[in-house]
Formats: C-alpha cells, structure tokens, sequence
C-alpha cells in the first residue's frame, strides 16, 4: 500500500505543473521526440527535459532512444493511480451529499427538529 501512495504522490506532482500538463496532452496525440516537444514550448530545451524526467518517474511517460533521437509515449495505465484515488474521493463525498440530502429531506418533513 505504501508503494502504491508514493506512486499516487508521483503522479499527482507530475501532474501538477501546466508545462507537464501540456506534454502529457501533446503526448496523448502519439508518440513525439523531445525536440518536437520542446518546440511549440516557451522555455528551454534543458527545461523541457527536466519536466520529461519528472513525467518518467512518475511513470506516465515513457521513453526510448534509438541513434540521437529520444522518443517519448504516454503510458495510460499510470494515469489509472490518480483516477482510482480521485473516484474514491468523489464516491465518498457522493455518499455524504446523498446523507445530507436525507437529512434535510427528513428535517424538512419534521418541524421540530
């Protein structure tokens, strides 16, 4: 259990940044190279890889080089951590609004509450 939080915690800090955000979106389009990641960026290439290195450890994107070129993919099954933590979070506020909704519902029925 402990290794699957710092895998959410991962991908939750990958995800946090626009800049990563925008690599994963442009990645969800297919497989690119760096340089044609860096391109439409408004910051370095040494910058952009930093940002592909904090994405591959969080393992939502992976990457392989073959002569000069590295070309990165997105890999969707870790996207999975982060929906599974954020569908547990929306399950229980579901469960809570549905007992506040009962509640009121049953505050409304009985005035001397």
């Amino acid at each position: 259990m402990l290794n699957q939080s710092a895998a959410t915690d991962r991908a939750f800090h990958a995800l946090a940044d626009p800049t990563r955000r925008a690599l994963l979106a442009r990645l969800a389009r297919g497989p690119a190279s760096v340089s044609e990641l860096a391109q439409p960026m408004p910051i370095s290439l040494p910058a952009v890889l930093q940002h592909l290195s904090v994405l591959e450890a969080s393992g939502l994107v992976v990457s392989e080089k073959q002569g000069r070129v590295r070309t990165c993919r997105l890999d969707p099954a870790a996207l999975t951590l982060a929906e599974t933590w954020i569908a547990e979070r929306r399950r229980e506020w579901e469960a809570r609004f549905d007992r506040l909704a009962g509640y009121l519902a049953a505050t409304k029925e009985s005035p001397d509450v």
